[in-house]
């Protein structure tokens, strides 16, 4: 085996230990409340929250999840919210594509923790983007009462959920609600803003007070069936549409649903026959590098994602720094714009650190991805920058301005964008690769993903000199040994705080996927973005 060959063995065993870790812990997640909250569950006549979903898509569909991490390592001191208590994501449903946010009841009875409502606005954000049906399969207890505050009053919070029912509604997006377990309180809104809402008999039941609160408000005695059960909703109030005797007769008549809604305008993406990468798929494990500090040809990761491993590049030997280029995922034209990690040199002849975005290739960025909006063209990122170049002479030549004219057309583009995070993916060039703030269609994370404002030994280094600095003030001025105590603190901090897991809990990103599914995934949010409409783009104000 020689060099070359065993810096790809070493870096595929990095990086597929790396994918078998997150698949660990997506296992753990996927228990939500445990195995004997799954079996009461049962005991009850009741499917889980996923076997829900597996049953109600179809069978040779992929069902893609966001927000599998949603809470990951939070609450902890209110016993955890595994997947935020609820499961949503992507599938087919009598083969069109739909959003399913289902509840898990295994999760504190499906209460409403701050991040499941962040997760819940999410579904509906792609669902209304792309203008595909949602389907909610309702099983909750309503808001987790500790921590209300959090949840209920905010712009973003709770009663926004209800707002984009009604929003969804007026876009005639159709939206189908299977009451199959606990709906209270607010949370007995969603489904009845809904255009048609199912009920499940014996254990569905929906009403704005349960039975002890109406008993604490006015004094009356009423059973739990008898004040919002499947018979007095379906014969006597009229709320809901349709009684189901139980979880498979409900999710089987949610496809029949589904099946006779009329075909929507497409958005006209252009597509092809597929064909598959000529370069293996596998190899992204063994290209992509196990100390992220080592260099790396992006051109190789992309040949291993696009047809035919082609890609036709956009000014090819200006603004190395970043690639821009034409090429097709299963099938889909695409733009790709990527970070280039090699240390390369410009048109003038200097040498550029990979990773950095310079002025030029801000510049063709810029201008390629109003070509690619121009010719309505969905756009793929592809980050792995450590931010913009800094110094006196970037300064001098405008860096701001260049890096404000990529921001501007990233931020005005209307053709659907698309962020895979591959490795870093700091400061302001997050900003300007399409990072969330930048409404991506789907932003994922490879394992080896490092969300910050910069790199952890830079961060770490700079307020140490600032807890320094006032120590000193202070007449405090720690010894070489306690300096560097205090640099490794701040470092491991926050390096933890930089990892894909912490930002996937806290929906920076969808979902963390292995790299070898990155083509899957392209190819699906196309798919579905391709039901949206995309407006007439204006790029604002573009210094030339």
């Amino acid at each position: 085996m020689n060099k070359l060959e065993l810096e790809f063995s070493k870096n595929e065993d990095a990086m597929l230990l790396a994918v078998s870790d997150v698949n660990r812990k997506l296992e753990k997640i996927s228990l939500g409340g445990g195995v004997d909250r799954i079996k009461k569950q049962h005991e009850e006549g009741k499917l889980t929250a996923r076997e829900r979903i597996s049953t109600l898509i179809d069978r040779d569909s992929v069902f893609f999840e966001i927000g599998a991490f949603a809470a990951y390592g939070m609450y902890q001191d209110h016993g955890g919210c595994p997947a935020a208590g609820v499961v949503a994501g992507l599938g087919k449903v009598e083969g069109r594509i739909v959003m399913i946010v289902a509840n898990d009841a295994t999760v504190k009875a499906g209460a409403w923790f701050p991040m499941s409502g962040k997760k819940n606005l999410r579904a509906q954000e792609i669902a209304m983007e792309n203008r595909i049906p949602i389907i909610y399969l309702v099983d909750s207890a309503g808001v987790y009462l500790p921590l209300q505050d959090e949840i209920f009053p905010d712009k973003e919070h709770f009663g926004r959920i209800f707002r984009n029912n009604a929003k969804m509604s007026s876009m005639g997006i159709p939206q189908i609600a299977a009451i199959m377990g606990s709906c209270v309180a607010g949370g007995a809104y969603l489904p009845i803003m809904s255009d048609e809402a199912l009920i499940v008999e014996g254990t569905g039941s929906i009403f704005l007070a349960g039975p002890y609160l109406v008993k604490a408000a006015i004094g009356e005695d009423v059973d739990q069936e008898t004040l919002g059960g499947a018979t007095t909703h379906c014969e006597v109030s009229g709320v809901t549409d349709y009684k189901m005797p139980d979880d498979k007769t409900c999710l089987e008549t949610i496809r029949k649903l589904v099946s006779k809604i009329g075909a929507s305008e497409k958005a006209g993406f252009d597509r092809i026959k597929a064909l598959t990468p000529r370069k293996n798929v596998s190899d992204i494990a063994g290209i992509f590098p196990a100390n992220p500090a080592k260099p790396y040809d992006m051109l190789e990761i992309i040949k291993c994602i696009v047809d035919d491993s082609e890609i036709t590049q956009y000014k090819e030997e200006y603004g190395k720094s970043i690639i821009c280029g034409y090429a097709r995922i299963d099938g889909w034209a695409v733009g790709i714009v990527a970070n280039q990690r090699l240390i390369i040199k410009n048109a003038a002849g200097e040498m550029q650190i990979g990773g950095v975005i310079y002025s030029d290739s801000a510049d063709k960025a810029t201008r390629f991805i109003m070509n690619c909006n121009q010719k309505k063209i969905p756009l793929v990122f592809l980050h792995d920058v450590t931010g913009f170049m800094v110094g006196k002479r970037s300064e001098h030549g405008g860096i701001i301005k260049d890096g404000a004219k990529m921001v501007n057309a990233v931020a005005n583009s209307t053709v659907p964008k698309f962020s895979v995070i591959v490795g870093n993916s700091y400061g302001a060039g997050n900003y300007a690769m399409c990072g969330k703030a930048y409404d991506p269609r789907l932003i994922v994370a490879w394992p080896t993903a490092k969300l910050a404002v910069m790199g952890g030994s830079q961060a770490a280094r700079v307020l140490t000199q600032i807890q320094v600095s006032t120590l000193k003030k202070q007449g405090k001025a720690p010894d070489p040994e306690s300096e560097k105590a205090l640099f490794d603190s701040m470092k491991d901090r926050y390096d933890s705080q930089t990892t894909p897991f912490y930002a996937a809990a806290r929906l920076w990103v969808d979902a963390i996927i292995d790299p070898r599914k990155t083509r899957e995934t392209i190819s699906l949010g196309i798919d579905m973005a391709n039901h949206g409409i995309v407006e007439k783009f204006n790029p604002g104000v573009l210094q030339t």
